[in-house]
């Protein structure tokens, strides 16, 4: 309140010195022009002059009416005859005067008419500008939380205030955070048990509370709700220590508060949209998944199934060639199984988050040759060749996974391939990484296909002889596993025809101590 009223008494004397300033350089001014043999209109021109100055200037319009009054009585009395006194010989001097006075308190209401529709302008014009900003920094926020913060910083910025914040969680407000203009100021007065009651009545009320309002009033701080019609979001106080705001200020404020509940609510629906797509994408592959697997367990399921049921029931009967089809049909199934079921708990622990890996420095030869004894597909009939690198190449990789990757690629290979095709793996250094090839000479793979083949879930177009479709996981799976490792894999056409898979892993090099 103390400083309210010293910036009171200091307006006022502004004013003050104002008005008698320009009263004594208009009255010089007409002591001139009566020198100089100018006519008394000239000498009221001047003073009038004066009143568009004192217009200009001041804010308050009674220095206006003052100055008004005060120059026809100096005029009177030192410039019309008898002079220095305020009588006067002609008898039309009276009405002169006012209308002097009169045209004088118009110009002055004009004049500040003037400079307060400039000073609308130009307050509309910057608060436009502090809202666009707002909006800007908003949009540039990640989340709900860098909302409230980047709003409560762009307040103490504008106020240079101290600003205090409160997140409002499941219906709790959350412990307060501080934006200090001032950097040794003391959080703890902003602590005090008082400045908590008076958010939480915020909160709880939807209304201001604290400095100057009805509410808590001997708080430090302003508090205000960001809020819409149906929700709050959080608490803002703002140090305002005794001192109050002007309407402008409180509008603008209110302003940038609603501006930030309309980013936090477009926040939580752009959120709620987001989990209810996550939702129905994972409910569309439980389904794609149950379905697939009914499909793909079936077949092999029935073939050893059957298998086994002739093996029991007719082996005497059969000769020893078409026993040891039926039981290479038998393992050739149970692998198929046992890879599609890898397949599956591996997917299942990368989206759960629970793969571990278990990163080991490993020469690459080693874990490819380890990969191609688990190759679960026959290929006597396709021309498998693994060429040997001439360096010495070591990985830093979790080679039981990089193994899985291998299969599924080799395994896709055989599948889409016809026999008789030929097949090669070769690794080779290139900068920083360790590049490790599989490429084959079939029919290779249609340019818009290469775009979804690492999707879950997509298998090509292709028929496969032994009806096994698959689940569409393979590739999928490899790209998951060769990510983690912080690699890349890539599908290329082979010249002149065919598919080359691509995939990197981290060189290393081992210093060996002589």
């Amino acid at each position: 309140m103390k400083q309210e009223q010293m910036k009171i008494w200091e307006r006022f004397l502004k004013g003050l010195l104002v008005m008698t300033g320009i009263l004594f350089i208009a009255t010089g001014i007409g002591y001139l022009f009566r020198y100089l043999g100018f006519s008394e209109e000239n000498i009221i021109i001047v003073y009038i002059l004066g009143v568009l100055i004192i217009a200009i200037i001041t804010v308050n319009r009674g220095w206006s009416v003052c100055y008004s009054l005060l120059s026809v009585l100096l005029f009177n009395f030192l410039f019309t005859d008898p002079r220095f006194t305020f009588f006067s010989y002609d008898y039309g001097y009276p009405v002169t005067f006012v209308t002097v006075f009169i045209a004088a308190v118009i110009v002055s209401n004009l004049t500040i008419q003037i400079r307060k529709q400039g000073y609308r302008a130009e307050q509309m014009a910057l608060r436009t500008r502090i809202l666009l900003e707002t909006n800007q920094m908003l949009q540039k926020a990640k989340n709900a939380d860098e909302m409230i913060e980047e709003t409560a910083r762009h307040l103490m910025r504008m106020m240079g205030k101290n600003v205090i914040y409160y997140r409002a969680e499941d219906g709790i407000l959350s412990e307060p955070r501080f934006c200090m203009a001032e950097p040794g100021a003391a959080k703890m007065l902003y602590l005090q048990q008082r400045e908590r009651q008076a958010a939480q009545w915020v909160f709880e009320n939807r209304k201001r509370a604290g400095t100057g309002m009805d509410q808590y009033p001997d708080a430090h701080c302003l508090y205000l709700a960001i809020r819409n019609e149906d929700m709050v979001y959080g608490v803002i106080g703002i140090a305002l220590e005794g001192m109050m705001m002007d309407v402008y200020e409180q509008n603008l404020i209110l302003s940038i508060l609603g501006e930030c509940a309309l980013a936090l609510e477009k926040e939580g629906y752009n959120r709620k949209r987001e989990e209810a797509l996550a939702q129905a994408k994972n409910e569309q592959l439980r389904a794609n998944l149950l379905r697939s697997i009914s499909h793909d367990l079936r077949t092999p399921l029935t073939s050893i199934s059957g298998n086994a049921g002739i093996l029991l029931n007719s082996a005497s009967a059969l000769g020893e060639e078409k026993q040891k089809q039926l039981y290479k049909g038998i393992y050739d199934d149970s692998m198929w199984l046992i890879n599609l079921v890898e397949n599956l708990l591996s997917v299942t622990r990368l989206e759960d988050g629970t793969m571990n890996l278990n990163l080991q420095i490993e020469l690459v030869d080693e874990v490819i040759e380890g990969a191609l004894k688990h190759i679960s597909r026959d290929h006597s009939d396709y021309e498998l060749k693994f060429i040997h690198s001439e360096e010495l190449l070591l990985a830093k990789m979790d080679s039981r996974l990089i193994i899985q990757v291998i299969i599924n690629i080799v395994d896709n290979a055989l599948k889409y391939t016809p026999k008789g095709s030929k097949i090669e793996i070769y690794a080779r250094k290139e900068n920083q990484m360790i590049a490790i090839s599989i490429a084959d000479n079939g029919k290779g793979i249609a340019d818009c296909a290469k775009e979804k083949i690492f999707d879950m879930f997509y298998t090509a177009d292709s028929k496969v002889a032994d009806s096994r479709r698959g689940l569409g996981l393979g590739l999928f799976l490899c790209k998951s596993i060769i990510q983690a490792h912080g690699g890349t894999i890539q599908v290329a056409d082979n010249v002149p025809h065919g598919t080359i898979f691509t995939f990197t892993l981290q060189a290393e090099e081992v210093t060996l101590n002589e």
